[in-house]
């Protein structure tokens, strides 16, 4: 028999385990019941997040849609009945639109950058550099087209206006703010008040958006406009009813040429502006993950060995100079000969079947590459496909177009004829180089790339305790192993490399010529009668700006691809 004290300490256990059994039995379920209340609370606080992003996303594009059609209903009713709707109405219009986004840039880079918070992530892959410079470029550019457009008014403020000084100055400081704020917040991921910084985005976007339609239709009546001046210098006869003339003709016509040499920039960077909007309008209240937040350092342009790419696409580069100067020489003349639209077709025909063959062989490269494709979710890299294929659009209506006036009319010139290869051979050259780079742009960056012998295995092995000594060969082994995986690859990244700076140099000449007057789709004459003027002169200057464009992007796009080979 126990004894008393052996009773009551074998009791006491027994009557803490009953009480432990009674606290399970009771606390059971009351576990699960408590933690699927949080899970539930938490769910439901992020649907409503979604739900509010979703809301703000959905009224601000209604925002800028309603915008844009407001407008684009003032342009074309100045197109189709320009008495009731004059060019000054949409100005005005224009005016205040640039008001308002302008007060909201303000606002935004005082306000609501600094607010505490504001910012807590940075999108690595939106605005890259070249994209920056661009912006920079081009702006610097439009603002001196704004002070030859005002200098020009200045001349014949004796028969104008001195209200339509307004406008330039207006528009030069809204450029040069919205650049500046661009360069320094085109990354950023705004945390508060998101839904007043997507109206305003979109609202500035919807601006350029309208300035840039405006810049295409002008584009396509300044050609007129500047016929007309010049008839009505010859016809000048000394009578009272021509009195809009300049008095210093020499100072008018360095004003007239500067404002047409830089037209075409500004079309450039206003969808340049409409790109970068649209960028941070998706990345406001977009919450980055820490390892996507540290982006590692991408490497500097270097050539790393690389000799004929560079080479032959010098040797495009100074043989579409020469192609620039001979047609620009002769395009300032009454008319222009035929050999020159010959030599012109003749370079194109000669470019472009190299080019395509380039990105064919790089194509294939990147399929016998071993890099991983990056499925990490990117809006900036979607915007740069869907900009590229977009742009693309434009050279290659133009190129239908052509196939179809040059086929329904049976040519047998040999000027007829290169326009017929010219056109099927860009069409060929704008698909494979879409192909190439896209294919480039969804590849992993080397640098990103973990090495086989480390990412074979099934599982990492548990971390060690040991001396900086130990952690120092761990990682020099890891790095022996990384060149030993990619050693192989050397040849293949190099070939990528020539193939890339080939198809910079080249996309490079391809976008001078455009954009800085040749237009030989203008003065050849074929489609033009075959469409009539009104409707020809319509295609081109929207294909052309979209075709100067995607020149442009397609640099950029190349760059992106030669860095991460």
């Amino acid at each position: 028999m126990a004894s008393p004290e052996a009773q009551e300490t074998g009791a006491a256990p027994a009557e803490g385990s009953q009480v432990d059994a009674g606290a399970e039995k009771i606390g059971a379920p009351a576990s699960p019941r408590q933690k699927s209340w949080l899970v539930r609370h938490f769910s439901l606080l992020l649907r409503r997040d979604r739900q509010a992003q979703k809301a703000g996303q959905l009224f601000s594009g209604l925002l800028a849609l309603n915008v844009v059609f407001l407008g684009g209903a003032f342009i074309c009713s100045m197109i189709f009945n320009n008495v009731a709707v004059t060019l000054g109405d949409v100005w005005i219009l224009l005016a205040a639109l640039k008001a308002l986004s302008l007060l909201w840039l303000l606002y935004f880079a005082a306000r609501t950058t600094r607010h505490p918070h504001a910012v807590l992530y940075h999108d690595p892959h939106a605005g890259p550099i070249w994209v920056r410079g661009s912006l920079v470029l081009f702006g610097s550019c439009t603002i001196c087209l704004n002070i030859f457009r005002v200098g020009y008014d200045v001349s014949h403020i004796h028969c104008k206006s001195q209200l339509e000084l307004i406008f330039p100055v207006i528009e030069m400081i809204f450029i040069g703010v919205q650049t500046w704020v661009l360069w320094k917040h085109c990354k950023d991921c705004v945390q508060v008040q998101t839904n007043f910084t997507r109206c305003g985005l979109m609202l500035t976007l919807a601006t350029d958006l309208l300035l840039w339609v405006l810049a295409v239709t002008n584009d396509s009546m300044h050609r007129e406009i500047e016929a007309e001046l010049n008839t009505l210098m010859e016809n000048f006869s000394g009578n009272d009813t021509n009195t809009c003339l300049c008095l210093n003709a020499t100072v008018c016509e360095v004003f007239q040429k500067g404002y047409l040499m830089l037209y075409p920039f500004s079309t450039e960077y206003c969808l340049i502006c409409c790109a970068v909007l649209f960028v941070m309008w998706k990345n406001v209240g977009r919450r980055l993950a820490p390892h996507t937040g540290a982006h590692p350092d991408t490497p500097p342009f270097h050539l790393h060995g690389a000799i004929f790419g560079p080479l032959l696409g010098l040797l495009v580069l100074v043989a579409g100079v020469c192609v620039f100067v001979l047609f620009q020489i002769e395009a300032s003349g009454p008319t222009i000969a035929r050999q020159y639209f010959t030599l012109y077709y003749a370079f194109y025909i000669a470019v472009l079947p190299t080019m395509s063959l380039a990105g064919l062989a790089g194509t294939a490269i990147h399929g016998l590459e071993e890099r991983e494709l990056d499925t990490l979710k990117n809006p900036t890299r979607s915007l740069d496909v869907v900009l590229l294929m977009g742009a693309a659009l434009g050279q290659m209506g133009i190129a239908y177009f052509s196939i179809v006036a040059i086929v329904a009319t049976r040519p047998h010139e040999l000027l007829d004829r290169l326009i017929l290869a010219y056109s099927l051979l860009l069409i060929l050259q704008h698909i494979v180089q879409n192909l190439f780079i896209i294919e480039g742009l969804h590849r992993r960056p080397l640098w990103e790339t973990a090495p086989e012998g480390l990412a074979g295995k099934p599982e990492a092995e548990p971390p060690r305790r040991g001396s900086l000594l130990e952690l120092g060969q761990d990682l020099r082994r890891a790095s022996l192993a990384y060149i030993h995986s990619y050693s192989h690859l050397n040849w293949k990244r190099r070939a990528l490399k020539e193939i890339s700076l080939f198809l910079i140099l080249c996309n490079i000449t391809l976008w001078m010529m455009p954009a800085f007057g040749i237009h030989p789709e203008f003065e050849n004459g074929l489609e033009q009668d075959f469409y009539g003027y009104q409707t020809w002169f319509t295609i081109v200057n929207f294909g052309l700006p979209l075709g100067v464009f995607y020149r442009m992007h397609s640099v950029g796009g190349l760059v992106e691809v030669y860095l991460e080979a």
